[in-house]
């Protein structure tokens, strides 16, 4: 059986365009984690501050 990506769940189509961008653009796969860490980092930052509302 051949699942399709519009099918996945959201959070695997968002990782895969990412993948895309980030390979399409050439970005050096250390270079993207250090930067996906900030994102991380962010992300968590801005959910606690919404759970503290």
């Amino acid at each position: 059986m051949k699942h399709s990506l519009t099918d996945a769940p959201k959070e695997v189509q968002l990782a895969v365009d990412l993948i895309y961008l980030l390979e399409t653009n050439k970005v050096d796969p250390e270079l993207a984690l250090a930067a996906l860490e900030i994102v991380k980092t962010d992300l968590q930052a801005k959910l606690q501050r919404k759970s503290d509302e």
